[in-house]
């Protein structure tokens, strides 16, 4: 499907925010493991994206103790990386297959650590994409070391899958730098919602003990997702309007992506906070600056795309691992924005967006299939007029993003 999207003269209405893809995920699979105890669980409202549609299926094949010689994954890799250690705990031959952005997309440092650990698997290609096979061996407790440099994914799978072992395990984070660590603290605290007790020794530090039973999540509610917020509270800073977005918003349950609520407010937006719901009433007047994505890579097209129409432009630091996406988050994206006449430089772990001057209306943008760069297109295209194409990727994590829009009067067309 492709997506004309015209310039905005009044974004207006209120739209209830998606439930957290990220919060969705960990409480499927921790209750699979809960389930695996004999002890149940209740989400509520839980993500009906993509990839936490794929989170409750693999959920349930885990809660079936015989297990499937091949699961599909499709395209998530957060599911990918917390089933891996799962069916490596208990020994099973399988195939982990999957779709899509996910074949190519690198997990050799959690296969590393998983074989040093006695597992028998291996991946496919110099990355270890997927197919990925266990063909034996099973996961041993004591000393596992695990690089943290690419992706928080890989820390939390070990963290899920350790309490289950018999014996204790110490997990020391390597690597040059640790990225999206606030991931690391979002799976922490659904395990503690399940009974599961995790111990920071420091940032690269965890003492797990073995032994522990997942007692299930009692009527667990998940909160709203700020990453997938940052979308519409970009669009209502940029645009004239007066936007409502409703939603569960518990402080307690920390988002790496609410980082975007620091960041908006940094560059001069405004909001009225109330218990259900954020409202805004722009436009603003952008300031530019520099911002350290480290913890929050999914925030970059966004803030790219805020940055076009910032005093100074921004220069977005950190994001190395932004490359390991769905996409190459800092190259596709600035191929893409060079279209619409943007000026965008980039380099390794950077990069810099100056103003918007003079653009392109008749730019079809591209998102190489990732969802953020889709929907970020998106918001770019309420100033300037574009199309979209392939904005079905959007189900990724956002499945009503394009009825939500129009909710606000957007004016966009789908088209085949």
């Amino acid at each position: 499907m492709i997506l004309k999207v015209q310039p905005a003269a009044l974004l207006y209405g209120t739209v209830r925010l998606p439930a957290s893809k990220s919060y969705s995920i960990r409480a499927h699979i921790i209750s699979a493991c809960s389930s695996f105890w004999g002890s149940k669980s209740k989400i509520l409202h839980p993500s009906d994206c993509d990839d936490a549609k794929v989170a409750s299926a693999v959920a349930q094949i885990l809660s079936k103790k015989i297990l499937r010689t091949t699961i599909n994954v499709r395209e998530s890799g957060t599911v990918l990386r917390f089933l891996l250690p799962l069916l490596a705990l208990r020994g099973h031959n399988v195939k982990v297959v999957g779709e899509g952005t996910l074949v190519g997309r690198p997990n050799v440092h959690l296969l590393n650590t998983l074989r040093a650990c006695g597992v028998d698997i291996r991946g496919t290609g110099p990355k270890e994409s997927v197919p990925i096979k266990i063909s034996g061996g099973s996961l041993r407790p004591g000393k596992i070391k695990i690089d943290g440099s690419l992706s928080s994914q890989f820390i939390s799978s070990l963290l899920i899958a350790c309490p289950q072992l018999k014996d204790n395990s110490d997990i020391i984070l390597t690597g040059k730098t640790l990225v999206s660590s606030d991931y690391i603290v979002m799976t922490n605290l659904i395990l503690k919602e399940a009974g599961i007790k995790i111990k920071k020794v420091s940032a690269r530090h965890y003492q797990v003990k073995g032994g522990q039973k997942f007692l299930g999540l009692k009527d667990f509610e998940v909160p709203s997702d700020y990453g997938l917020a940052a979308f519409l509270m970009a669009a209502a800073a940029l645009i004239p309007s007066e936007v409502v977005l409703q939603g569960s918003f518990q402080d307690k349950f920390i988002q790496a992506d609410g980082r975007i609520l620091e960041f908006l407010k940094k560059m001069g937006v405004r909001w009225t906070r109330k218990k259900n719901s954020i409202v805004m009433n722009g436009p603003f007047v952008l300031k530019g600056g520099t911002f350290s994505l480290k913890d929050c890579p999914d925030l970059v097209p966004i803030m790219a795309v805020l940055g076009l129409f910032a005093k100074g432009g921004v220069r977005l630091k950190d994001i190395a691992h932004a490359r390991a996406k769905e996409s190459d988050r800092i190259s596709d994206l600035r191929r893409e924005l060079l279209k619409v006449g943007a000026h965008v430089e980039e380099s390794p772990n950077e990069l810099r967006v100056f103003p918007l001057t003079v653009f392109s209306r008749e730019a079809v943008l591209d998102p190489h299939r990732d969802h953020r760069l889709a929907m970020a297109f998106t918001v770019l295209g309420l100033k300037t007029g574009l199309t979209v194409s392939d904005i079905e990727c959007v189900k990724k994590s956002y499945p009503q993003f394009v009825k939500d829009m129009k909710v606000l009067h957007a004016p966009l067309k789908l088209s085949q």
